[in-house]
């Protein structure tokens, strides 16, 4: 865990932001999750005094950059209830959502969002860490660098000197963590007409792209004609794979079930993933700035284009995950295009971590199951009982090995 002062770094973006800056800023990024992902906010868990002093700073950078409060009559708040606990079995809190509108007198806008929230002490069943209990998770990569996105970009559009044809609503949300309960809350009880909405981008865990790959995941390209097409004629430096899905584990799926074009951006998952280990320090600052960079991509193409048509999308990812029966305890890859499973981070107790399975394994076969990709992968585990052992074949360093696996 890292901290530091935080009135130093308050001080420092006050300075930073003083000037009008037409691009993506690495130094404001990194304040941002600095702050963000500091000790003192106690890993920012839903309704907690931690989560309090981030959404005090995100309402701050609002005020700064003069966007006007979309939350709760004159506010930027958007206050819901929840309940906590694991699996929602704790007391109902009260929550908030963060929202800011920069009206650019368009007929038409652009929501970008992020959820703030994390997992505090460990005390709500989500970590994956083998003894959470009391530690900070400080959630750098979840969620600290798309809040950060959300902020940056904001002052990008907002200083822009050429204004766009589309207004834009910059939420940050709460209750992510605990079941999309902020983003749900918002499209029940919108402070915008939603079919003034054109599109939403939603930004979860973009700060760990991974500088030799460059692999970035973008869901949701199935949601509107017009996605895929986009990306393929979008310069960049970046490896994009996407996915068609509009349903997915962020809050970009409230947006899709009201039938809204999405996009979800992810640099990819990691061993530190829901770990107290996840700090601002392991956080690839330019990587970030380059998917914000085609973020902006994205909304120029999109510039002098009529409004996005809708297209409901098929989910099975989502269907296949009701079927499973067991569990290997590894965190795979998103980005991967490799021919079978790439293991992004393994769970300390849980079967593969005990079979001896290690992160940049590729699991290709599983009993008499080929695994070909995540798909393939889920299909697998939905045909297996706790207790069975299952041999279980692994490409590492270009060796393959069997391991034998016990659920």
């Amino acid at each position: 865990m890292k901290s530091f002062s935080i009135g130093l770094i308050a001080c420092a973006l006050i300075a930073c932001n003083a000037g009008v800056a037409q691009n993506i800023e690495e130094k404001n990024i990194q304040k941002h999750i600095q702050f963000l992902a500091n000790d003192a906010l106690k890993g920012r868990q839903t309704g907690s005094e931690g989560e309090r002093l981030a959404m005090d700073y995100i309402q701050k950078e609002f005020k700064k950059l003069k966007l006007s409060p979309k939350g709760d009559g004159s506010s930027f708040e958007q206050a819901f209830t929840f309940k906590g606990g694991t699996h929602g079995t704790g007391a109902e809190g009260t929550a908030h959502n963060v929202v800011a509108y920069l009206d650019n007198k368009a007929d038409k806008t652009i929501i970008i969002g992020a959820h703030f929230d994390h997992l505090g002490l460990g005390e709500n069943g989500s970590s994956l860490d083998a003894n959470p209990q009391g530690k900070i998770h400080n959630g750098a990569d979840d969620n600290a660098s798309g809040i950060a996105g959300v902020l940056e970009l904001a002052r990008y559009f907002k200083n822009n000197k050429v204004k766009e044809n589309s207004n834009f609503l910059f939420i940050c949300f709460s209750g992510e963590e605990l079941g999309l309960f902020g983003s749900k809350y918002f499209t029940e009880k919108p402070t915008l007409e939603l079919n003034k909405v054109n599109y939403m981008i939603n930004m979860d865990m973009i700060g760990r792209l991974n500088p030799t790959t460059k692999s970035l995941s973008v869901s949701g390209s199935g949601t509107s004609p017009v996605w895929e097409t986009l990306f393929k004629n979008t310069t960049t430096s970046l490896n994009i794979k996407t996915d068609s899905a509009g349903i997915g584990p962020s809050d970009h799926t409230s947006f899709y079930l009201k039938n809204i074009p999405v996009l979800h951006f992810f640099t990819g998952s990691h061993s530190d993933y829901h770990k107290p280990s996840d700090d601002w320090d392991k956080i690839n600052y330019a990587g970030e700035k380059k998917v914000l960079d085609l973020v902006i991509a994205v909304v120029n193409k999109l510039d002098d284009q009529p409004k996005l048509a809708f297209l409901t999308t098929k989910n099975k990812s989502m269907s296949s995950a009701r079927s499973f029966k067991v569990t290997m305890g590894v965190m795979p890859s998103y980005t991967s295009d490799a021919a079978g499973l790439l293991v992004d981070g393994v769970t300390e107790g849980r079967p593969a971590q005990k079979a001896g399975i290690l992160t940049g394994d590729i699991i290709t076969q599983i009993g008499d199951h080929t695994i070909k990709d995540m798909q393939s992968y889920m299909d697998a585990l939905g045909k297996f009982e706790k207790g069975q052992q299952v041999p279980v074949k692994i490409i590492r360093n270009k060796e393959e090995k069997t391991l034998q696996v016990t659920f």
